[in-house]
């Protein structure tokens, strides 16, 4: 039996490192690949592949926002792959979902190709459909703004409300967190702060930028179709072309 894989993934060197690995295996055929999740979803709509190896943190729309668009549709059998989200992977341990963390070996991937070969060979689409959407709930009771942040420095320990922080900055394996005039270094990554904050009252507004909502003042088009924000205290940020979208359709004017 042939199975018919979509690679999507936004880090083209991560999906080429994917793809070499799979191509290994006599029983693939890859169909298609994307580095975003719209392109995702119309390419799982149009091809109807049997296996999506789905990244979890891409522009626009995630991998869970993939999965939601497709409800009520062909669901394939879906590997999540990650760089690091501890609320994601402690949802899909729960659920039996597999996923992958990035960067990605060949013997766990053998690994979880096995499992997806397994339960391929015994396809119930519905159950699949079933666990993904506890998934999508558990995910969302997971990611409910926590009701402080707390940060430990020079002997000090600070609690800081998440509506208090102005905007968020990565840098490397800490965050940069500015509220008012001062800014508290977390010992933490971007990406696992937005998991936290969750979507509702945060921003991700480029790769290394997240924005507090109450706090734009502006959005005024720049070059290459990014955008400068102005926020309330003055301060100046990037929003980026590929989050673009999903933020002025959160601001409502798109």
């Amino acid at each position: 039996m042939s199975i018919r894989v979509l690679l999507s993934d936004d880090e083209s060197l991560a999906r080429e490192r994917l793809r070499r690995m799979l191509e290994d295996e006599a029983d693939l055929q890859i169909v298609a690949e994307c580095g975003d999740g719209k392109s995702a979803i119309a390419l799982i709509k149009q091809e109807k592949p049997d296996l999506v190896f789905l990244d979890v943190q891409m522009p626009e729309v995630d991998g869970f926002g993939v999965i939601a668009a497709l409800h009520g549709e062909h669901v394939p059998l879906t590997i999540f792959v990650t760089a690091y989200d501890q609320y994601a992977m402690k949802a899909f341990e729960v659920h039996a979902l597999d996923y992958l963390l990035k960067p990605v070996g060949k013997d766990r991937l053998s690994e979880a190709l096995g499992h997806a070969r397994k339960q391929l060979s015994h396809p119930s689409e519905a159950t699949f459909q079933r666990k993904l959407l506890d998934l999508l709930a558990d995910l969302e009771s997971r990611q409910q703004t926590p009701q402080r942040i707390v940060i430990k420095a020079d002997g000090e320990i600070v609690c800081l409300k998440p509506n208090e922080i102005d905007w968020a900055e990565s840098a490397g394996n800490y965050v940069c967190l500015h509220v008012g005039g001062n800014t508290h270094i977390l010992r933490e990554t971007i990406t696992s702060l937005e998991s936290r904050l969750g979507h509702r009252q945060f921003l991700r507004v480029h790769r290394s930028t997240l924005v507090n909502v109450d706090r734009i003042k502006t959005l005024r088009p720049s070059l290459y179709g990014d955008y400068s924000i102005l926020l309330r205290d003055g301060t100046k940020l990037t929003l980026s072309r590929g989050f673009r979208e999903n933020v002025l359709k959160r601001l409502g004017t798109a």
